[in-house]
């Protein structure tokens, strides 16, 4: 009995220790949550303090630090782990709360030290990197040396706020401001530098809009033009800035604008050029008047556009003089006639150029035929009409206005200025050849960049525009003679009275302007338009039902970019018309039949409000490009209308499921003249499904394919694919044979983009390829000794790679148990390495045989990154020296990287004899730059013969100093290429 007594006490005394157990686990885990909330409520608190702090600090130039983002989204990542731990607290069965009470205990620890990370002492923003275009393309300045000195000298003084450059047109203003802009852009003295091409004539909302996105910042659309003005005020005083106004025409007042006045207290300034003195003086600018060039100026600037070989030609010279001597010191007049002459090696034709030039400088009046005359010249020396009429249509556009080559190109197909050729393709080479031609004649002027976005990215193009005075001795000297009339950005609220009509006009822009409504009486006039453009009137909204009754000689229409609900019936009688566009018409709903409109070959509905398809559409059986992509009320293109449109060359189209545009893919299969496809899927399945099913589309001379969730396309090369928000990982890609560009942004459950499944195997001609803000890369190329990769050719033909935001890429090339294929990147031009915070090395020694294509390599914004080219475990203890060669290699930039200690190892050595740049800055850990010195004869190094610059950061004056070459004379050698510069000259590309 007392054996059975001691069992039941111990056996008690084991249920109480148990229960006692358990109600101390239900105790602390109540005392446990009550911590984890109370801890958690003051995270939150120092969270909304954080978000005040980044809102007041965060200003034009400047951007969240990476630390304070990284710590955002733990703090989210707390609240989620607040929600799941409330949830199970609420369900937990009473036995399993001690397993949640160590959750809770770890989760605090948790809270505790995110809590402790979000004090940033240090601030919590940091200077922003500048937009792609922020140094301006520009040509050299020849013979306004000391008019650019003396405008710098106010720039930098304290004594003038408000600098007015005043000159005739064309004599050079807006290229010494813009070499001006670009030097200011390594002044450490100005937070901002803003540049503004003012409209003319003069519209404050657009200017200040303008100024605001430079800041940017965006100013509210529905208020006062004073309320913008304070807030754009507001704004504008927390920096240092430059402000410079190009080709200003009308006085105003800084203060209506929103400009703070510049003066010596804030330390701002604001420049303006203008062809009036009188407006620089209504702003009480400081005066600096642009003169012509001299006679020996402007031949130096005549032969350096022509070419030296012209003095070579025997009897020319003394006729060049002649030529250049009735230029008058206008630089651009000097540049557009020695871009004309370009190429011309008969003296004949030499003498008698002079004559016409000096039949066209007869009889000036004044300073605009001074120039327009010269300019005249140029235009007339254009061989072909062709050329001449696609020049003029250059001026429709609103002054200064950038245009793409694509966009320009099938603007002069629709006037049928490109006419005649067997395809698209054709009709594309002969536009870029137009182009060309008319680039270097100087009547066309490249612009710098152009951005598209796709999926919340900006995406940089290059594009043309027109000289403001070149447009303007287009439209008023040459255009009226070919029945043009150009009223573009004018700011014009109703159409031009009886007195503003050329006579019987042919062609009509509008476009740009502020017309409301159209009118209800025609004029006779309309009988012999035959173009109409009136895009971009935003408050277009209602056109009147006669409208266009009486203009049956109407080929081109262009209703783009406004806000019109209904077309009139009448459209239905324009039996001529060839072109109608109506993209970004976001209120459109409705368009009558076009079954009359038998001569229709484009349909452009882009981003149209449409709902359904217009009818009569299927009668329209020549018409040769339809555009319907992202037109987000369309729900279907009904069964049985594509096939009929046999003629079709370009087709745009969505394939989805909630707008399900296209149903039939095998539609698209049936059209045999398709040259170009632009299409957007829902997701992996579906474009598999499209790829495999309807190869035959891969013949088409382009596509532009985008899957996922994008609202926008441009079209970057012939051959591209752009996959966006999708899972990627478990869907293996069907790829186009012929794919020449691919982008994948924000791709899910992706580890690498190449491996075991061979998702790029058939890629052969890929080109291109560039992976953003993919959460999950681990690395680029995957190997194992199954994948079939080790002899596929598609790496040893990409001349891009683009690396973007990977926080989780550690390599490039990822090799279990096999060697690195010799091959890989054997092609590789351009690598880009941007904020992948997880590199530590990047280029291993077994990819350095193939990399002898490289070109450019930066790596910007990698934390992490320590060797550019990793080191071998042997390099300590080996006295050889490595030599590292890449042969082709250009620019070199290495920007914010704290933790690089080394481009290659100790004993490393470069050979980059070809290298023309070098940004090296943010890298104060980086104690030698083994880049070797070409040698002389005498042994002594030089320095590399194409080398223009070493640009470096303002904080890092004292680290070069203490950085080593392997020369001791390196540093003197190399002093007179270095710059100093808040940021490199890098850029995406």
């Amino acid at each position: 009995m007392e054996a059975f007594g001691e069992i039941l006490r111990i056996f008690g005394d084991s249920i109480r220790d148990y229960v006692w157990e358990h109600v101390d686990c239900h105790r602390k885990l109540e005392e446990d949550l009550n911590e984890f909330r109370s801890e958690f409520q003051v995270l939150k608190r120092r969270k909304i303090d954080v978000k005040s702090r980044i809102q007041a600090e965060v200003h034009s130039g400047q951007l969240v630090k990476q630390e304070v983002r990284g710590w955002l989204n733990d703090v989210r990542k707390v609240e989620k782990d607040k929600q799941d731990i409330e949830e199970r607290a609420r369900r937990v069965p009473y036995l399993k709360r001690a397993s949640l009470d160590k959750l809770v205990r770890e989760k605090v620890d948790v809270v505790k030290r995110t809590k402790e990370r979000g004090i940033f002492n240090e601030g919590l923003v940091i200077e922003r990197a500048p937009a792609h275009g922020n140094i301006i393309p520009t040509d050299n300045l020849v013979g306004e040396i000391s008019t650019k000195q003396e405008i710098w000298g106010y720039l930098i003084g304290d004594e003038v706020g408000m600098i007015g450059v005043c000159g005739i047109g064309g004599v050079g203003k807006t290229t010494i401001m813009k070499n001006l802009h670009n030097d200011l852009q390594r002044e450490t003295r100005f937070q901002k530098v803003i540049w503004v091409t003012v409209s003319h004539p003069l519209n404050v909302f657009e200017l200040q809009k303008k100024i605001a996105s430079a800041m940017g910042k965006r100013l509210r659309e529905d208020e006062e033009v004073m309320m913008r003005a304070a807030a754009l005020m507001e704004i504008m005083r927390r920096v240092r800035y430059v402000v410079i106004l190009d080709d200003v025409w009308d006085t105003f007042s800084l203060n209506d604008v929103g400009i703070p006045d510049p003066n010596a207290q804030n330390g701002c300034k604001v420049v303006i050029t203008s062809r009036s003195i009188e407006v620089c003086s209504y702003l009480c600018c400081k005066i600096v008047e642009v003169q012509p060039l001299s006679q020996e100026e402007s031949l130096k600037l005549f032969l350096n556009t022509v070419g030296d070989g012209v003095l070579q030609v025997p009897g020319l010279e003394d006729i060049l003089k002649l030529i250049v001597k009735e230029c008058a010191g206008l630089p651009l007049a000097i540049v557009v006639i020695a871009g004309s002459m370009r190429g011309v090696d008969n003296v004949n034709v030499w003498r008698n150029a002079l004559i016409e030039l000096r039949d066209r400088v007869k009889s000036v009046k004044d300073s605009n035929d001074e120039i327009f005359k010269r300019l005249r010249f140029s235009f007339d020396r254009l061989d072909r009409l062709e050329v001449k009429n696609c020049f003029l249509y250059c001026s429709f556009f609103r002054e200064d206005y950038v245009f793409s080559r694509r966009e320009l190109i099938e603007c002069w197909i629709d006037e049928g200025l490109i006419d005649g050729l067997p395809s698209r393709e054709a009709a594309y080479n002969r536009g870029h050849a137009i182009i060309d031609r008319l680039e270097k004649n100087f009547l066309l002027e490249k612009s710098g960049r152009l951005s598209g976005t796709v999926g919340g990215f900006e995406f940089p193009t290059v594009g043309v525009k027109m000289h403001d005075v070149v447009r303007d001795m287009a439209i008023i000297s040459i255009g009226p003679e070919f029945g043009y009339m150009i009223k573009a950005g004018m700011n014009m609220v109703e159409l031009p009275d009886e007195h503003g009509w050329v006579k019987d006009p042919k062609k009509l822009s509008l476009m740009a302007n502020n017309i409301s409504k159209v009118p209800f009486s025609l004029s006779p006039k309309w009988s012999t338009l035959s173009t109409l453009i009136l895009s971009s009137n935003p408050n277009l909204s209602k056109i009147s039902e006669s409208f266009f009754e009486e203009m049956l000689a109407l080929k081109v229409l262009d209703l783009s970019s406004t806000t019109v609900e209904t077309l009139p019936n009448s459209i239905s009688k324009l039996k001529n018309l060839s072109t109608l566009r109506l993209q970004l018409c976001k209120k459109l709903k409705y368009l009558p039949s076009l079954a009359n409109l038998k001569g229709l070959k484009k349909l452009d509905l882009h981003k149209a409000g449409i709902e359904v398809v217009p009818q009569g559409m299927g009668m329209l059986i020549g018409l040769e490009y339809l555009d319907l992509l992202f037109c987000p009320n369309l729900k279907e293109i009904p069964t049985g209308i594509l096939p009929n449109l046999s003629d079709l060359k370009y087709l745009a189209v969505c394939c989805l499921r909630e707008t399900t545009i296209l149903r039939n893919f095998e539609e698209v299969a049936r059209l045999k003249k398709l040259e170009i496809l632009e299409c957007q899927f829902d997701d992996i399945k579906d474009f598999n499904y499209f790829v495999n099913k309807f190869k035959d589309f891969q013949s088409a001379t382009a596509y532009s394919l985008v899957v996922g969730t994008s609202k926008d396309m441009i079209r970057w090369s012939e051959h591209e694919l752009v996959i966006i928000d999708c899972e990627i990982g478990e869907e293996c890609v069907v790829l186009p044979d012929n794919l020449e560009d691919l982008r994948i942004i924000r791709g899910k459950n992706m580890r690498s983009i190449l491996n075991k499944t061979a998702l790029l195997e058939k890629a052969n001609e890929l080109r291109t390829c560039r992976i953003w803000h993919s959460e999950e890369i681990e690395c680029v190329v995957e190997l194992d000794s199954s994948s079939s990769l080790m002899c596929c050719p598609v790496l040893d033909e990409l001349e891009l790679l683009d690396l973007w935001k990977l926080p989780r890429l550690c390599e490039l090339v990822r090799a279990e148990g096999v060697a690195t294929p010799l091959h890989i990147f054997s092609n590789l031009k351009r690598l880009y390495i941007e904020e992948c915070s997880g590199m530590r090395k990047l280029l291993p020694l077994e990819l350095l045989q193939a990399l002898q294509n490289l070109e450019k390599i930066t790596v910007w914004g990698c934390n992490q990154m320590e060797e550019i080219i990793a080191s071998l475990d042997s390099d300590a203890s080996s006295s050889d020296k490595f030599t590292f060669t890449f042969p082709k290699l250009r620019e070199l930039c290495l920007w914010k990287l704290p933790k690089l200690k080394s481009i290659c190892s100790a004993k490393g050595v470069m050979v980059c004899n070809s290298i023309e740049s070098i940004a090296i800055s943010g890298c104060l850990e980086l104690k030698r730059i083994p880049v070797q010195l070409p040698q002389l004869d005498n042994g002594q190094p030089s320095s590399p013969p194409h080398l223009r610059e070493i640009g470096i950061g303002k904080e890092s004056k004292e680290w070069w100093e203490s950085v080593e070459w392997d020369h001791p004379n390196a540093k003197n050698l190399l002093q007179p290429f270095l710059k100093y510069s808040k940021y490199p000259w890098y850029y995406r590309g």
